[in-house]
């Protein structure tokens, strides 16, 4: 039977904690790793200090999250490109397999003329996989906008590799299931969180929202993703969490969700009974 696919802790999950928490919570949880969110924490923006927090609480950097998001703009510089370029270069010294990275915002005219050469450049040279993610448009007083060029489904230009984002789903109001058909065997990178519908980027609990959550990490169980180095990364809000013990709570029913679901079906023993001859 093959492996489960690792699943990971995002750093984001445990905002406004910094990143060093994410590594002690991982640690204690029993997570597989943990995904670095490149943001305005000092701790996530140096790779030593990362790289100390690695080899203190002994659970690896699987991803390097690009500092893509609107309130990172000035983090590692304001050239979108140099920004994934280092993000690239730290993956590589923490011995990270992906960089997790957002397409270019439209007002990132020339970064959106360059951004699919630099996605590819950077997975030639260096082997890392530079995993789009499907985004979600914006929703203020009634209006409905996409920021993102050309679009928030990287599948519509086509790229290597990919990241689906099932909170991104959810408030898009993108069928999950074919969005990860379309990724196919360029999917390497799942970001598990929920969402209720709402427009609102809400990254909840899996299980606790109209995402086929359960369904996306059976199928990845029993298709290539982990033979093909992927990873499940729990990407879920706490912000409201008035404890680290209800923090933690949060990101154990996470991880338990997805160790279940992520188990692979034990295969049927030649001359046994299959579920479709019984039922017939």
């Amino acid at each position: 039977m093959p492996p489960a696919p690792p699943v990971a802790l995002s750093t984001a999950s445990v905002y406004p904690e910094p990143a060093a928490a994410a590594f002690e919570i991982a640690a204690a949880l029993g997570y597989d790793g943990v995904e670095l969110m490149v943001w305005s924490d000092k701790v996530s923006q140096d790779v030593d200090a990362v790289q100390r927090l690695v080899d203190r609480y002994g659970v690896g950097v699987c991803a390097v999250h690009a500092p893509c998001l609107a309130v990172t703009q000035r983090v590692w510089g304001a050239d979108p490109v140099v920004r994934l370029r280092r993000s690239v270069a730290a993956a590589q010294v923490l011995g990270a397999r992906t960089v997790v990275v957002h397409p270019p915002f439209r007002w990132q005219r020339r970064y959106a003329d360059v951004f699919a050469e630099e996605v590819r450049r950077a997975e030639e040279t260096t082997g890392v996989r530079a995993a789009v993610e499907n985004m979600l448009p914006v929703v203020r007083a009634g209006i409905r906008s996409v920021p993102y060029a050309p679009g928030p489904d990287p599948t519509d230009v086509g790229h290597a590799h990919y990241t689906l984002d099932l909170s991104h789903t959810a408030g898009s109001g993108a069928d999950a299931l074919a969005m990860l058909d379309r990724m196919g065997e360029g999917l390497v990178h799942l970001h598990l969180a929920d969402g209720s519908g709402s427009t609102r980027d809400e990254h909840l609990v899996p299980g606790r929202g109209a995402q086929p959550c359960a369904e996306v990490c059976e199928r990845l169980a029993a298709g290539p993703f982990a033979a093909a180095g992927g990873t499940v990364v729990v990407e879920i809000s706490t912000r409201r969490c008035r404890t680290r013990h209800d923090r933690v709570a949060m990101l154990a029913e996470s991880l338990l969700f997805a160790r279940l679901h992520l188990q692979p079906a034990a295969p049927v023993p030649p001359g046994a009974d299959s579920p479709a001859l019984l039922r017939g």
